[in-house]
């Protein structure tokens, strides 16, 4: 019989109908299993050259007889689709095992490094779907059995390739596995090209946290998805960023490629408040203040902007322009800016300043003089661990907040740098 199952009738041998007398003197098995989404068997199968992956492929087997001991053919017909061989095949409605005349008793679809593929099975019985997308460029192998309603099994096994797609799309995420960040930390995703299906994105691209609190994410536009809480992460918290965009489309044939989980701590709890019209900057930590140091934020002409920022990079001795912000070439140019802390994309940051012209009288605690920044004490080559902005760089994590109050300016946009804590949590949560 055409496609038959390999072992799956009783005395059979590639095929052949066994002798009379072999067949009285070979046990008859009765196969009875539970069914089940995985198993542990899979076949790569025979691949063949087709490109085609909507065709098919079929097969019964011959179960155990009775009375005069004859085999007898099994009414389940197996159905694999795609075709065994095919290639090219899409990730996500390509596959499916159903059964004609019977129930499916068991369905295993494993890739060609044995890591299973989970699926359900219809009420009946009578198909069975993956439960999400497959991975591009992936072979899988999957295996099926059915009963009939005498009991008699058919068996079918099959293998295909996934596509490989022209246009992937992949989420440039800013956390490092295994890294400490502060209580503020937003988990942010850059994507390389813009995203048209955010469903898709918002099933699988997650954020979780041990102990659990209710994380979501937020859209700027259609290529930048931010995730936070409602209040800052509690100070030792498991953090975890969940990438499950292989074999999904982000928009009509471009595929996300990643799928792997990213695991953070989140370190003791510390925020500050650059006052803007006290020229302080304090610093609490874990629910106490711990220091207050004289600050000088942006003057009248260059103000810092309001709101809360989080702490995006440590930097340390970076050179600053104006004509790197649009200030033109001859604001300033120093050099040699030390404890260098970013705070938003558009050049914000709190940092150290050893250039101040009248060095009787420093402007720190008593004027505004920066061009948007927040400027701390410090000296030449940042050296001297005593200066406030040497023990404050020394003292920050990334994800620490730095908070701007009184300040003439407007507040800092949410996706300016990881500013979403600038937005109530009902604005947060309508995208």
């Amino acid at each position: 019989m055409a496609n038959m199952a390999r072992g799956t009738t009783a005395g059979a041998v590639d095929g052949r109908r066994p002798s009379r007398r072999a067949r009285r003197v070979l046990p008859v098995l009765a196969l009875c299993v539970a069914l089940l989404g995985m198993g542990a068997c899979s076949s790569d199968g025979d691949t063949k050259d087709k490109q085609d992956g909507k065709a098919d492929a079929t097969a019964q087997s011959k179960g155990p007889g009775a009375g005069d001991n004859a085999p007898k053919t099994s009414k389940a017909v197996v159905t694999i689709a795609p075709q065994d061989g095919a290639i090219g095949v899409a990730t996500d409605g390509a596959l499916k095992v159903s059964v004609a005349a019977g129930k499916l008793t068991e369905v295993t679809v494993k890739t060609s490094e044995g890591k299973a593929v989970e699926g359900k099975a219809s009420a009946d019985g009578a198909s069975w779907v993956p439960s999400a997308a497959l991975q591009t460029g992936t072979k899988y192998a999957v295996s099926a059995t059915a009963t009939d309603a005498a009991g008699l099994v058919s068996a079918l096994q099959s293998s295909f390739t996934t596509l490989t797609p022209a246009n992937t799309n992949y989420g440039v995420f800013n956390i490092d596995a295994n890294e400490t960040y502060g209580v503020g930390m937003i988990v942010s995703l850059d994507f390389t090209k813009p995203v048209t299906d955010k469903a898709v994105v918002n099933q699988s691209v997650t954020v979780t946290s041990e102990p659990a609190v209710d994380v979501k994410g937020h859209w700027f536009g259609n290529q930048r998805l931010d995730f936070r809480p409602e209040k800052y992460w509690k100070p030792g918290t498991k953090v975890t960023l969940h990438l499950n965009l292989d074999g999904k489309q982000t928009s009509p044939g471009v595929y996300g490629k990643q799928k792997k989980d990213v695991t953070f701590t989140v370190g003791r709890a510390q925020t500050s408040v650059a006052d803007s019209t006290a020229h302080t900057l304090t610093i609490t930590r874990d629910g106490k203040v711990v220091d207050k140091v004289p600050a000088s934020l942006g003057s009248s002409e260059f103000t810092t902007w309001n709101g809360k920022m989080t702490i995006m990079s440590k930097e340390g001795t970076i050179r600053m322009s104006g004509q790197s912000v649009g200030y033109g070439a001859d604001s300033y140019d120093i050099p040699d800016v030390p404890h260098s802390m970013r705070l938003s994309n558009t050049g914000t940051y709190v940092h150290g300043n050893h250039w101040y012209k009248d060095k009787a009288n420093p402007p720190f605690g008593r004027e505004n003089t920066s061009h948007g920044c927040v400027g701390l004490k410090d000296v030449v080559g940042g050296g001297d661990a005593k200066m406030p902005a040497a023990w404050f760089f020394a003292n920050s994590l990334i994800g620490d907040v730095i908070e701007v109050i009184h300040s003439p300016s407007e507040v800092i946009a949410p996706e300016n740098g990881w500013s979403g804590w600038t937005m109530t949590w009902a604005g947060w949560t309508t995208t």
